[in-house]
């Protein structure tokens, strides 16, 4: 005899029935919410990245991707001035009237790169100080591979770096002697890193520490004005705490900065703080007069700059500087050579003032500015006075 086939009753099957008339429905509605709120948040997403792009509303209101290609010759080599971990930059020509500016692009291939990008914008946005960078206006756009893009651009520093200044060789062809920089020129430099510093420190509405202060990092207009930039890694400090300006989420331990030039509690963990732009501006002071890098060669087993610097102030202070300042005080009229030495010995141990490797024992940018000021108006006295003097 055949099994008997078992029918469902016509109560299961109208329970299925309803089953699928609820699953449905609802789960079409979910997938539909699901969407709907994916697109609104791919939307805030770039609402937010462009609110935090802000308009600088000066002779390049607008510039788009194409602008920015046209004005580097297709981002070519012959333009390239400068190049660092997150970004390159070009010099070029922009506008109808082919202003000359430097434009840093932003290779966000990199991890870090449109932080670094969001932060410089939100530093610089509120920031007016003479040595300061100048930003003229941001590109966040798409290339023509309809990748994001993200540039900014600034005001042409034709001296280039500090960096280049201290090392390059004599424009003269097969010149191996280093670029001539008296005495003045570097106390003025130093100068006007301090007042930039003690701004951003001190007199900015709200702290900024810069995290990443050296030689390439300080740039040099026509009459050798210093101007301070890359924010890239800036952060605001508010009471005891720092907040990084490309996201306000993350942590505010060390930013490890540049070696060499990073203060040593970096290396310890230790919180961001104006103390440790104290250490880093110290570091590029000994740096322009000794004319010796923090990484060099002959810094090894324990031995920096500092210990360098040290070790040998004040009485053997003249066998360590730039032997370029040596000459200089030879051809200075021997009434006045003290005085000048004097000035030397004043700006070095400013210089290891602010390197102390105890935060605390560092003295902050308003005293580094006061005393760089005084040890220069002294200096440009005597230099005045010595130049009119009749030689013995």
């Amino acid at each position: 005899m055949l099994p008997c086939s078992v029918l469902p009753s016509k109560s299961t099957r109208h329970k299925k029935s309803l089953v699928l008339k609820l699953v449905i429905p609802i789960a079409s509605m979910v997938s539909l919410a699901m969407l709907i709120f994916g697109i609104l948040l791919l939307r805030g997403k770039h609402k937010t990245q462009s609110v935090l792009v802000p308009s600088f509303a000066t002779k390049f209101p607008k510039v788009s991707f194409n602008d920015v290609a046209t004005a580097t010759q297709g981002f070519s080599t012959s333009n390239l001035i400068g190049r660092g971990k997150y970004s390159s930059v070009y010099q070029g020509k922009l506008g109808e009237e082919e202003n000359e500016v430097a434009i840093k692009v932003f290779n966000l291939e990199t991890r870090g790169a449109h932080k670094s990008f969001i932060a410089e914008c939100k530093a610089l946005r509120n920031v007016r100080h003479r040595n300061l960078v100048t930003i003229l206006t941001a590109c966040s756009s798409i290339d023509s591979k309809g990748n994001d893009f993200k540039a900014l651009v600034y005001e042409l520093m034709p001296q280039g770096d500090l960096h280049k200044l201290l090392y390059s060789t004599r424009d003269y062809e097969g010149s191996s002697d280093l670029n001539h920089i008296t005495m003045a020129q570097r106390m003025s430099i130093a100068v006007d890193v301090a007042d930039a510093l003690e701004y951003l420190h001190h007199n900015n509405q709200e702290t900024m520490v810069h995290c990443d202060l050296k030689p390439s990092n300080i740039l040099l207009h026509d009459n050798m004005t210093a101007h301070v930039g890359d924010f890239g890694l800036a952060r605001f400090k508010v009471a005891s705490t720092a907040s990084s300006l490309g996201n306000n989420n993350s942590s505010s331990l060390a930013v490890v900065g540049t070696i060499g030039y990073a203060a040593p509690e970096y290396a310890w963990g230790g919180q961001v703080s104006t103390v440790a732009d104290v250490y880093s501006f110290g570091v590029v002071l000994l740096e322009i007069f000794i004319r010796r890098r923090p990484t060099d060669d002959m810094f090894t087993d324990g031995l920096s700059i500092v210990k360098f610097t040290e070790a040998s102030f004040p009485d053997r202070v003249l066998e360590i500087v730039d032997p370029q300042l040596l000459k200089e005080l030879d051809e200075t009229p021997i009434a006045f050579k003290e005085k000048h030495v004097h000035c030397l010995l004043s700006v070095l141990n400013v210089g290891l003032c602010c390197t102390k490797t105890s935060p605390g024992e560092r003295i902050n940018m308003q005293e580094v500015a006061a005393k760089l000021h005084g040890i220069k108006d002294a200096y440009l006295r005597s230099s005045a006075v010595a130049s009119v003097a009749v030689p013995e």
